[in-house]
């Protein structure tokens, strides 16, 4: 059993500058803007957990049924000799690809990816211990700025799961699936998870759950700024907006502010107004068709193999092969 190793290329430091000039950026927009990522502190994070058990929230299970189903498909399809997951978080879905290839035959490696030092480590511990004929290799770094540290060396798929290519607008989608072109060879796969366009009304709610844990999910990033950068939000003076968006085909998530009011943030020197009912976007998360999405892979070098899909048609797995 080989120790797991730990590549870091994202520090307190590079977190805090990036946050500070997502705040100006965004805050300073029309309308204001803030990237979701901000999210996922230690209280985001157990938030998100929550929503995903939430009866509302589909994706999370749909996709973990869809990757218990087709996990052996995948791993004789790809003959994954390393696999590379962007976003790892806890890599508790993951499991059931890592059981697949290791069965298989062909997997050496994992390597996942996250932001997070601690939940990588925690993982990893984790993952030694009941992989013990894996090579573990964890990356602490942003995903969207990643793929040039990536490891190379043998047969790799690279997996982007939980419907996270919708957080990316459609120019940040380009260009990242661009970046994974480029990176990738020949024959290597990119396996994606992505929400499917389906009624607003099975949608909307799960973003938008009747208990409230998303309303406090998004509410929390104010909180994040509050600490982080010495922000005077009252998160209670904004209520959770959750709108399906058609011409765009996407879930906006937004903040809206319940009166006018001033926020200062110290440490960007910056004082933002809010008009009363104002609204501040959070998130989005974009829904594809299978003739889209299909088209984005396309542009940038990829042919889908493999779609597979719930028998709803509200999630998706794609196996996407680097073409020549």
């Amino acid at each position: 059993m080989a120790a797991p190793t730990l590549d870091v290329h994202l520090t307190d430091a590079d977190v805090r500058a990036s946050l500070r000039a997502d705040v100006l950026r965004g805050l300073t927009a029309t309308p204001k803007w803030l990237p979701p990522k901000w999210f996922y502190d230690a209280t985001g994070s157990e938030l998100f957990e929550l929503i995903t058990e939430l009866d509302e929230y589909y994706p999370t299970r749909t996709e973990r049924a869809l990757l218990a189903e087709h996990a052996d498909e995948i791993a004789a399809l790809t003959r994954a000799e390393v696999l590379v997951e962007l976003g790892s978080g806890s890599s508790d879905k993951t499991r059931l690809l890592l059981s697949a290839g290791t069965a298989e035959g062909s997997l050496r490696r994992y390597v996942p990816q996250d932001v997070s030092p601690s939940a990588l480590t925690g993982a990893m511990e984790d993952l030694v211990r009941d992989y013990p004929e894996l090579e573990i290799h964890g990356v602490v770094s942003d995903f969207t700025d990643t793929l040039r540290s990536l490891p190379a060396g043998g047969r790799r798929t690279v997996a982007f799961l939980g419907g996270t290519l919708g957080n990316l607008v459609p120019q940040e989608r380009a260009e990242f699936l661009a970046e994974i072109g480029r990176t990738v060879h020949t024959g290597e796969f990119l396996l994606l998870g992505v929400g499917l366009v389906v009624d607003p009304a099975v949608m909307v709610p799960a973003y938008d759950d009747a208990a409230g844990v998303t309303a406090r999910f998004n509410r929390n990033v104010l909180s994040v700024l509050n600490g982080s950068l010495d922000a005077t939000f009252d998160p209670e003076s904004f209520e959770h907006v959750a709108v399906w968006d058609d011409r765009h085909e996407w879930i906006e998530m937004r903040l809206r502010s319940t009166c006018a009011q001033d926020v200062r943030i110290e440490a960007v020197d910056l004082d933002v107004h809010f008009d009363e009912g104002e609204e501040m976007r959070t998130e989005i998360s974009a829904k594809f068709r299978e003739e889209s999405i299909t088209g984005e892979l396309a542009a940038a070098g990829f042919v889908v193999d493999r779609f597979w899909t719930d028998a709803d048609r509200r999630f998706a797995l794609v196996a996407a092969r680097r073409d020549g």
